[in-house]
């Protein structure tokens, strides 16, 4: 409903509101008119009564002012205009100071009116300002920091979580001073938690192996060890590998252990360290004489750092095993420890995986070892891109050495001319036990020379071939010899594509060997049928394998009905764990094997460990 006027020279100033129903609520329009200017605003707004202002200019020059009040009703706004008309016509002439007060309240009147109708308006409808994101809450003041590095909190939490770090590094202090050895590692309590069980290390008559690896431990947390390492002479093993302690932090720890005798076992793998770290262990192995054990794998160390610690080689007389995988040594880098390695007499394992020096590394690497006038035991050369060239310069030491039993030329590019002079080292070797030729992309030729090696040869027990496309040719020729001679007890042959029909080849092996105790099958594509072939070979009394891994094969039902088959059916079957992981054996297939396993358990009452 709506209220107005026709226009005229002498527009009077209006204000008028309709009210009408709509959803249940009051939608009011308020319209203001002024000498054809219109303003309109509309809202909800609660029932309410609203006050009409109407000002007029009679004929005879006088403004008369009449307010009616309506409750927003039909007949309520009809009578109450009618009353006010028939009263401006009837209304007398006044004196002058009425005159200027009727001019003067209708202007006065609807500005008081517009300011509270929009206010009103103002506040219905327009939304309050949300709290900036920016803006700085008032909960962040009076923040206190746990003992454990990150955890920022208000107040009101922060002294429950400072109490509850308290109260789980005061059981840390008491795992210190109960066991002999206590791992910590992962438990995240940072520099000032280090500086709080120092405390508990100081003195410390029990403790002999302590391990604060991933700890979150920097530099200034090192200088806590200057007091620990001083006075406790108990304490044989150290591991604080993970944790970001950089050249500054090393320099502290190697300074504390300078003048301790009790450390024999230092651990500090991925430190994040460098050159000059690796300058203050060269230092330190120089004055020490009780560590046997430094492992530094996984840093930043390049020639500058191996050159300090070959120069250290020369000097120390105690160093049993030394661990560099995964840094940058190169080339110079190895040709830096040869030659160290001439000098010294205690060295006896070498880890230089993953350093990538080439087969000129290795050349000068193997003169130094040569010369060594100590009895090295393991070697691992591991992914260090050496080719057949490199594998020439390896098979002259293996000819020479009388005590290494454990080489690792994993991961490097060999092939089988490589492969053909380590078996004939191999045949002149009468110490290696344990051999690691995964990765080399050698091809049936290559193995068949490693076959004939094993005919004769009662040493070696360990065999990795893996990641080597021998085919089924390779793994014939295996057989063939496996299957009355040798003493390999760990044959790995995983992704060597053997397939069905090397399986077959294998599981006819397996009815004749007694030697092999774990077999590894992974990834070669043997499906249904390799696993048929295999299961008829578990059939026959096996008592020498335990361990049998056929994932990643493509095996379905049919392999896995065989196989629990072949289970139930030897009671006397030795093995203990199966691996049938990521083949596509339904919920049929492993409740058959399931069944097969408690079958083996009911009658030979053998656990035998299934993963699917």
């Amino acid at each position: 409903m709506s209220s107005a006027s026709s226009p005229s020279l002498y527009s009077h100033p209006k204000i008028s509101v309709e009210l009408d129903e709509k959803y249940g609520r009051k939608l009011c329009t308020v319209s203001c008119r002024i000498t054809g200017l219109r303003c309109i605003t509309r809202g909800v707004f609660p029932r309410l009564t609203v006050v009409r202002i109407t000002s007029r200019r009679l004929h005879s020059g006088r403004i008369v002012t009449r307010a009616a009040a309506f409750d927003g009703g039909e007949s309520g706004r009809g009578r109450g205009s009618r009353r006010v008309y028939r009263e401006s016509q009837e209304a007398s002439p006044a004196a002058p100071l009425k005159e200027i007060g009727s001019a003067v309240l209708p202007a006065g009147a609807f500005v008081v009116v517009v300011f509270v109708m929009w206010k009103l308006v103002e506040k219905i409808l327009v939304p309050k300002p949300s709290k900036s994101v920016d803006e700085p809450s008032k909960t962040g003041h009076g923040v206190k920091w746990s003992v454990a590095p990150g955890t920022n909190l208000p107040s009101r939490f922060g002294d429950k979580a400072l109490r509850e770090s308290k109260l789980r590094l005061n059981d840390f202090a008491k795992e210190l001073r109960t066991f002999s050895s206590v791992d910590m590692s992962g438990r995240n309590f940072g520099d000032d938690g280090l500086f709080f069980l120092a405390e508990s290390l100081a003195y410390n008559q029990i403790v002999e192996e302590v391990s604060f690896a991933a700890n979150g431990i920097t530099a200034e947390g090192m200088k806590a060890f200057d007091s620990i390492l001083r006075s406790n002479v108990a304490l044989k093993s150290l591991d604080l590998s993970g944790n970001s302690i950089g050249d500054e932090g090393l320099t502290y720890l190697c300074s504390a252990l300078s003048e301790n005798s009790g450390i024999q076992k230092l651990q500090l793998s991925s430190c994040d360290f460098g050159d000059e770290g690796a300058k203050a262990i060269a230092e330190l192995l120089k004055k020490n004489s009780t560590l046997r054990l430094v492992d530094l794998n996984n840093n930043l160390i390049e020639f500058s750092g191996f050159s300090s610690l070959g120069s250290a080689l020369l000097e120390n007389k105690s160093l049993v095993s030394l661990y560099l995988n995964g840094n940058y040594g190169g080339p110079l880098g190895a040709a830096s420890l040869g030659k160290g390695l001439e000098g010294n007499k205690s060295l006896r394992e070498l880890f230089l995986q993953g350093n990538s020096i080439g087969d000129e590394g290795v050349r000068v690497l193997i003169s130094g070892l040569t010369h060594h006038k100590g009895k090295l035991t393991a070697l691992n050369l591991a992914n260090n891109s050496i080719s057949a060239e490199g594998a020439s310069h390896v098979a002259q030491y293996i000819k020479k050495s009388k005590s290494l039993l454990w080489i690792n030329l994993y991961m490097n590019d060999i092939k089988d001319e490589g492969a053909e002079k380590i078996a004939e080292a191999l045949k002149q070797n009468r110490s290696i036990t344990n051999i690691d030729l995964g990765g080399n992309d050698i091809h049936a030729q290559g193995i068949t020379e490693i076959a004939r090696v094993l005919k004769d040869n009662s040493l070696i027990t360990a065999l990795e071939l893996g990641y080597n496309p021998i085919g089924p040719d390779g793994a014939k020729a295996l057989s063939e010899v496996l299957k009355f001679s040798g003493n390999v007890k760990d044959l790995m042959l995983g992704w060597c594509q053997i397939g069905p029909t090397g399986a077959e080849y294998i599981a006819d092996m397996l009815k004749y060997n007694g030697t092999i105790c774990s077999l590894d099958l992974r990834a070669n594509g043997l499906r249904d049928e390799g696993a048929i072939s295999l299961a008829r070979s578990l059939k026959v009394v096996n008592e020498a394998l335990t361990s049998l891994n056929l994932g990643f094969n493509e095996i379905r039902d049919e392999g896995a009905y065989a196989i629990a088959q072949a289970l139930k059916s030897n009671e006397d079957v030795g093995l203990t764990s199966l691996n049938l992981m990521s083949n596509f054996i339904t919920k049929l297939g492993q409740v058959a094997i399931t069944d097969a396993t408690d079958h083996v358990y009911e009658m030979s009452e053998k656990e035998l460990n299934v993963v699917f």
